[in-house]
C-alpha cells in the first residue's frame, strides 16, 4: 500500500491531510509511528469518525521517501484522483 504513495495524488503534512478527510478527499491515510502523538492522535480520531482507512507506517523517514519527498513526514494521505 506505501508504494502508491509515490504516484497516487496525496496531501503531506498534518494539516493539508486533517483537511482532506474533513473535506472527503482522503481515500486512506498513512501515520509515522515515531511521529509525535500529539501531533498523529487527532488525524487518527478524524479517521476513525470519518470511515477513512489508516496504515501505520514504521518510520517518518520511510514515509517521506514513500512520498518522494527528502524529508520526514508525520502524516500522508491518498486523495481521490480527479475525473474529468
Amino acid at each position: 500500500m506505501l508504494e502508491m504513495l509515490s504516484k497516487a495524488r496525496k496531501v503531506i503534512g498534518v494539516k493539508q491531510t486533517k483537511k482532506a478527510v474533513e473535506n472527503g478527499e482522503a481515500v486512506h491515510v498513512f501515520l509515522a509511528k515515531d511521529a509525535e502523538k500529539r501531533l498523529t492522535e487527532p488525524v487518527r480520531v478524524l479517521c476513525a469518525a470519518s470511515g477513512v482507512p489508516l496504515t501505520e507506517v514504521a518510520s517518518m523517514r520511510e514515509l517521506g521517501q514513500a512520498c518522494g519527498i527528502e524529508v520526514g513526514a508525520a502524516v500522508a494521505a491518498i486523495l481521490h484522483e480527479i475525473t474529468a
